[in-house]
């Protein structure tokens, strides 16, 4: 097995493929033949504290030098420029660049790319592209360390985690993120309503829409890549959950639920998406709407 490694419980090695240095994993078969992967496993042997080697560096830099102000790749898309992170996920699913760039403006694809985290390789989400599978990790009151998030991490992306989620509750918050998104090779996301939260002690009846978009820019500052918003639960909704088997699932939605009830007011979230949308724009953030009323909750 010359040139071969033991990874993940078998043989096989990475390697670099393009100017774009695209990372797959080739895999010996039994029969002879090779299996090529696409590997999430980012740059290896970089101490947590020092994170991973800024591959968009002169990417971004560059845009910035020419003066852009929208980062957006679907702003590019829409333009019919092909950026790098176009041509990089081009590589890993097999498909023309000109392919990605349209099906980006078509608005059937995504490339969550924050323009702040350097470090990421980009990976793209859509209906004609590779299924995807995101982790979910985070501290909480009970257990809380950066370090263990960071090694969370890393397990994740060394077993294939395309996306990963920071769902931290407990202390430090901010510094575990930051942590996190030194050391990723993949989109970070996050659900920015649990910080806020945390906040204000818990107090749900305390959120507001200045603290969320406060914390919002923040993290996007910060280089977080997505954001779950629950801005779909509205007040006329909530009285819907009262017989559900299970009520509300979704911890964000639930939240939500709670300050309506209490004010008896509808979403800041909803009232004012368009200011949410607004930071999204101008870190190239991408967004869900959490779904906070799900199907399996009716039996």
């Amino acid at each position: 097995m010359e040139g071969y490694e033991q990874f993940n419980g078998g043989w096989s090695k990475k390697i670099l493929v393009g100017d774009l240095a695209v990372p797959f994993r080739e895999i010996p078969l039994t029969n002879g033949e090779k299996q090529i992967v696409y590997d999430t496993s980012g740059p290896q042997g970089f101490h947590a504290a020092q994170g991973l080697p800024k591959v968009r560096a002169p990417w971004i830099a560059a845009r910035e030098a020419r003066g852009d102000t929208n980062f957006s790749q679907l702003h590019y898309a829409r333009k019919g420029e092909i950026t790098e992170e176009m041509r990089f996920v081009a590589i890993r699913e097999g498909v023309e660049p000109s392919f990605v760039r349209d099906e980006i403006a078509a608005g059937r694809a995504i490339i969550p790319a924050n323009k702040r985290p350097l470090e990421l390789e980009p990976m793209i989400i859509g209906r004609n592209f590779l299924c995807k599978v995101n982790a979910n990790i985070g501290n909480s009151r009970v257990r809380a360390s950066i370090e263990d998030e960071v090694e969370k991490l890393s397990w994740s992306t060394r077993w294939g985690a395309d996306t990963v989620m920071d769902l931290s509750t407990g202390p430090d918050i901010p510094q575990t993120r930051a942590a996190i998104l030194r050391n990723s090779p993949v989109p970070i996301g996050t659900v920015p309503i649990y910080e806020c939260l945390e906040r204000v002690k818990g107090k749900v009846e305390d959120l507001n829409i200045d603290l969320f978009l406060q914390v919002l820019e923040e993290q996007a500052e910060q280089g977080v890549d997505y954001f779950t918003i629950h801005a779909g639960v509205l007040l006329r909704f909530v009285p819907l959950t009262a017989k559900r088997l299970t009520g509300i699932v979704s911890r964000g939605g639930s939240i939500m639920a709670k300050w309506c009830l209490h004010h008896h007011r509808e979403s800041f979230l909803y009232e004012h998406f368009d200011e949410i949308c607004d930071i999204c724009r101008k870190y190239d953030v991408s967004f869900s709407l959490g779904d906070g009323l799900r199907p399996g909750s009716i039996a």
